[in-house]
């Protein structure tokens, strides 16, 4: 029988980390206001899971709430893979008791799933501490994830290791930034490398059609290349904030984007191998030789922001 790969499993409670970031971005008690109306959406779904994707394949991906209000959720939550519980509140001023259900199933899942190494628990509650004792004196990795302003100190502290989620939206940003301080080729450059035929000649013997199918496919290739450098960029950021430091192993970076998008393909941004696509990105990423591996960074002039 073969040995399962050590999996990571996340528990959001979701109505608890969007209540308090609707708090934090429209004042204390906006939340309870609104609880029961169509909630705007705050929660940025993917960054928690590419997060997530960066310590290890996910196994298990639940999510506790009243889904009434949540709807507008509905696109990042199926991208995601996220398995809806739905608990309703007892009542109107009721607790939904999602922290219950998540604990108990936290407890049962590690019973019944030892290659579930990392436990995961999107939540500020002081609630979740005993849940830190139980998983931690199973043999388990506790990662907790929260907003700043609606976390519990002492939840936080009793974690092997807390994220605010503010944090967590760094890396994108930066890796956005870098991506859109290195602007795409002009699209005649563009039309030249993908096509080396003279202008002149083009007018006179291309058709009308066969110029707009080049057009076409120059407009794909700069898409292309965006993406990947895009791709790329978010990809290295977050595992250097993962690790701590600047400098990341080559080899760790193409299964993280796989995690991230099981699609991966490099044909897809139109590179034969992932070494090619790498190479083409040579103002965006720095290649050294480690100690036992090549390691990459973004460069430090593709991360500063723009001025």
């Amino acid at each position: 029988m073969a040995i399962a790969t050590e999996s990571v499993a996340i528990y959001w409670d979701f109505e608890n980390l969007h209540a308090n970031l609707m708090d934090q971005a429209h004042g204390q008690g906006a939340y309870l206001a609104s609880r029961f109306r169509p909630q705007e959406e705050v929660i940025h779904v993917e960054t928690i899971v590419e997060y997530a994707l960066s310590l290890g394949p996910i196994a298990i991906n639940r999510a506790f709430a009243n889904w009434v209000s949540f709807n507008r959720y509905r696109q990042s939550l199926l991208q995601s893979a996220i398995e809806l519980i739905q608990v309703f509140p007892p009542g109107a001023n009721a607790k939904n008791g999602a922290d219950i259900k998540l604990c108990l199933d936290v407890m049962e899942d590690m019973g019944r799933f030892p290659h579930i190494t990392t436990i995961i628990v999107v939540g500020g509650d002081s609630d979740y501490m005993p849940l830190s004792y139980k998983v931690k004196a199973a043999g388990r990795t506790l990662v907790g994830i929260g907003s700043r302003r609606g976390t519990n100190q002492h939840w936080a502290r009793s974690c092997h290791d807390f994220k605010f989620y503010e944090a967590l939206l760094a890396p994108a940003v930066t890796a956005t930034e870098a991506v859109a301080e290195v602007p795409a080729p002009p699209l005649a450059q563009v039309v030249a490398a993908e096509a080396p035929v003279p202008e002149v000649a083009v007018q006179a013997a291309v058709p009308l059609d066969e110029m707009r199918a080049l057009l076409d496919l120059a407009e794909t290739a700069a898409a292309q290349r965006k993406a990947a450098r895009e791709l790329v960029g978010k990809a290295i950021a977050r595992l250097a904030q993962n690790r701590g430091e600047t400098w990341v192993q080559k080899a760790r970076l193409r299964p993280f984007i796989k995690r991230i998008d099981p699609t991966f393909e490099e044909s897809s941004y139109g590179f034969s191998t992932f070494n090619e696509m790498l190479g083409s990105m040579g103002d965006l990423v720095e290649v050294r030789r480690g100690e036992f591996d090549h390691e990459l960074r973004l460069r430090p002039s593709a991360t500063e922001p723009a001025t």
